[in-house]
């Protein structure tokens, strides 16, 4: 399979191509580096970074932005960030990317644990996490051609601790290659409409 792994440079898209390379042919995709460059936060990015990869068989999103902080001091601009760049540039490489990806393809998004294990700081993570799963379910009943989409929803990665542990506390972490084998699951089984959560449970 052609697979689209925007965010491949970061700690789970590492894990991931490190997972998918061998088997299938890896496209890495970022903001600055990588085969391509896209900025989610700018749709016409989005359009053209689909312009210049061709068809392709599966898409997976493991980046996005959001920004933490105590929720009294939140202003608009601060929410705008999640909204538009981890939420809405994903809708957008489902929706554009809709003309170029095979029948029977699949699209794997990213969430996060926080919209059902809520942090202080984290109220735009939360809120943006929520709307992508429901984004996914919605999007899984309605696809054309066979195509499938899924959502994994990782809790923190052992290799981010240094820069987000503090944001977390008493929250178990996993190892980045466990997280990519939810991403495998997604994009090389059969399953669609499902969301994925490593490394934590709604009970956890």
């Amino acid at each position: 399979m052609k697979i689209i792994l925007v965010g491949a440079s970061g700690t789970i898209g590492q894990a991931i191509e490190a997972e998918l390379r061998g088997r299938h042919e890896v496209v890495s995709v970022n903001r600055t580096s990588g085969d391509f460059r896209v900025d989610l936060s700018d749709p016409a990015s989005i359009e053209r970074l689909f312009s210049e990869t061709g068809p392709f068989d599966a898409l997976v999103c493991a980046t996005g932005s959001v920004h933490f902080g105590p929720f009294e001091q939140f202003s608009e601009a601060q929410f705008e960030i999640g909204l538009r760049n981890k939420l809405m540039g994903q809708v957008n490489l489902v929706m554009m990317g809709l003309h170029s990806i095979a029948d029977g393809g699949s699209f794997t998004l990213t969430s996060g644990l926080l919209n059902e294990a809520p942090i202080r700081h984290g109220v735009s993570a939360a809120m943006v996490n929520g709307g992508i799963e429901g984004f996914m379910r919605a999007a899984a009943i309605s696809l054309p051609r066979g195509l499938r989409i899924n959502v994994i929803s990782p809790t923190i990665v052992e290799e981010s601790l240094s820069a987000y542990g503090l944001f977390f506390p008493g929250i178990k972490p996993v190892p980045a290659r466990e997280v990519a084998l939810g991403y495998v699951r997604s994009i090389e089984g059969a399953q669609t409409g499902r969301i994925y959560r490593i490394g934590w449970s709604r009970d956890g």
